[in-house]
């Protein structure tokens, strides 16, 4: 209906083709291509925990097929805590910054995934707890990625947020199960680890790129 505010903060909201803000505010956005990076690798830690924790729980650590989905459950429901908490300290202690949050996850989630990988078959607890705590820390990301991405843009283009799911989704997630299932079976386990705390530390590496950037205008 051509209802448009008469403004936004400081800049003034006019109507724009779907190809101009493409262009303008995705496209050429370098920051927002650093963050739909960063992106991948979150994805690829999310899915490469959770699609092989069946497996690995059972083939290494002894666990039963019940207790091995049980602890697939718990990965999954930490999320939600992770998230709410992660949000709390981006706008309360970091003030609408979302990078700082999300790196301070990702290293915790480095010092889970060791724990994760290093505890002898047979401490059942310190397993879950592990699979827990990676749960619980890697979802955070996986939704403040999307917020900063919204917080780069003006509001015209707050569809810049598909960009970091697509680049998560269609290449962090699919490659996740297939570079996984690749390097286990050629490197075994250890070569999946190392794959796994890699991509934690290139997503705090692209995250940092992002650091720089300023909340868009609305």
């Amino acid at each position: 209906k051509h209802d448009y505010p008469k403004e936004h903060g400081a800049v003034m909201e006019k109507q724009m083709t779907a190809k101009e803000v493409l262009m303008k505010y995705i496209i050429k956005n370098k920051l927002l291509w650093y963050l739909a990076i960063a992106n991948i690798f979150v994805y690829f830690i999310r899915y490469g925990v959770v699609d092989w924790a069946p497996t690995y729980l059972a083939a290494i650590k002894g666990f039963s097929k019940e207790s091995s989905r049980w602890a697939y459950f718990l990965y999954e429901w930490a999320g939600i805590p992770g998230m709410l908490v992660s949000g709390y300290l981006s706008d309360r202690v970091f003030r609408g910054r979302r990078a700082p949050a999300t790196m301070i996850f990702m290293t915790f989630v480095i010092i889970a995934i060791l724990v994760y990988w290093f505890n002898p078959p047979g401490n059942v607890l310190v397993d879950n707890l592990a699979l827990i705590a990676i749960g619980f820390l890697i979802y955070g990301p996986v939704m403040m990625i999307g917020l900063q991405a919204a917080d780069m843009v003006p509001r015209v283009a707050t569809g810049a947020t598909g960009l970091t799911g697509l680049m998560g989704y269609i290449v962090g997630s699919a490659f996740a199960g297939v570079y996984m299932g690749f390097v286990v079976d050629h490197f075994g386990w250890t070569g999946g680890f190392i794959s796994l705390l890699a991509s934690c530390v290139l997503s705090i590496f692209f995250l940092f790129m992002t650091m720089g950037g300023k909340k868009a205008a609305e």
